[in-house]
């Protein structure tokens, strides 16, 4: 635990501070944030603020996972740890870092150009698929020593299912596939003050705890190795819980300057990057199933969008005043802080659910 709390307590300094020393490094730089001309009215006034800011709580994010593997270094020799980086650390940080250099190359095309048009969908969805295929790769077949890998040949719910072996090559589909999904659910959800980011700390709040039951009902400890039913056959939950716990605390020390009225957005750098993480520990934890209610404003918000998109396309008529679906509530009269609170609120109860479920089939394993 208490490499969790160095973790964590290093994220939201490093974010809390370095924050506004990148709000003036990207004013200076003029970078700032190109609004759609089809847009809702009330979003010009935010025409200029400074983006990209979503690089600071990765870097943060990525300095906490080295503070808190120097606090393993004093923790009691009987206690199951690695004090080196290990395969989950690199693929989760790889996918936060790397899907955000995706976002980060679309945020300076838009900047760059002065308009809203950074990389096509098409060049974002490669980038993306090309990011989560190669680490994909890696998570599937560089085991530890124990044999086991950060993901599966299964789909999870709370567990590996016994029955959805998927194989090696449809393992990695479907990680390619969580990955780009939820990285642009978040994308979507990334439209006002504040909102992706309050939203991201629920979810990243409930994975570190969910990666700290697992590393406390871990099969890699003696204690529990021998029901194979009780405990979790995961790869470095604890790994799992510090990375969880640093970005999640590393969002919240951003939220100070990124809630209304914003100083600087996240960007396509935080919003893809963090939705890659979110992908990543679900799949790592054996929860990806679970997800979907975990992270169920993402899922809502992409879903509508989807919904919006057919719709249109198929009978040119809009279910939707206007997506993503916040913004149909801004058309509705809503005020942006009351969206965005009564949206925390949705994901706020997704995750409780989610983790009640999880709980409450640990429950019945051991009952």
């Amino acid at each position: 635990m208490r490499a969790v709390i160095v973790a964590a307590a290093v994220a939201f300094i490093i974010s809390l501070f370095g924050t506004p020393v990148a709000i003036r490094v990207f004013t200076a730089l003029k970078a700032g944030q190109p609004i759609r001309s089809l847009g809702l009215a009330s979003n010009q006034g935010k025409k200029g603020t400074p983006t990209m800011g979503g690089s600071v709580f990765i870097i943060a994010t990525v300095f906490a996972y080295v503070a808190g593997h120097i606090a393993l270094t004093t923790l009691p020799e009987r206690q199951i740890v690695q004090t080196g980086p290990t395969m989950t650390a690199l693929v989760l940080l790889g996918l936060f870092v790397f899907c955000g250099a995706v976002g980060f190359v679309d945020d300076l095309l838009k900047v760059r150009r002065r308009n809203s048009d950074g990389l096509s969908a098409k060049g974002k969805l490669l980038g993306q698929a090309i990011v989560s295929g190669g680490f994909g790769v890696a998570a599937l077949y560089v085991a530890s020593t124990n044999g086991q890998t950060v993901i599966s040949e299964h789909i999870s719910f709370i567990r590996d299912i016994s029955w959805l072996d998927v194989g090696k090559v449809g393992s990695v589909m479907a990680f390619v596939f969580v990955i780009t999904a939820m990285s642009n659910g978040v994308n979507l959800t990334d439209g006002l003050d504040g909102l992706a980011t309050g939203a991201s700390i629920l979810v990243l709040g409930a994975y570190a705890v969910i990666g700290y039951w697992q590393y406390r009902h871990w099969c890699g400890d003696t204690d529990y190795a021998l029901n194979n039913d009780y405990c979790y056959q995961v790869r470095d939950p604890l790994e799992i819980a510090m990375i969880a716990a640093a970005a999640a605390a590393a969002c919240v020390g951003f939220l100070w300057w990124n809630t209304s009225p914003a100083r600087i957005f996240m960007g396509d750098v935080g919003s893809l990057g963090l939705g890659a993480l979110i992908g990543g520990l679900a799949v790592a934890t054996r929860t990806t199933l679970l997800s979907i209610i975990i992270g169920g404003l993402f899922v809502l918000i992409t879903t509508t969008w989807v919904i919006q998109i057919v719709s249109f396309r198929t009978t040119g008529r809009r279910v939707f005043r206007m997506v993503p679906l916040h913004h149909h509530f801004e058309l509705a009269g809503w005020s942006e802080i009351n969206i965005v609170i009564r949206f925390w609120i949705v994901a706020g109860v997704c995750v409780a659910i989610g983790l009640g479920l999880f709980y409450s089939e640990f429950l019945a394993v051991v009952g």
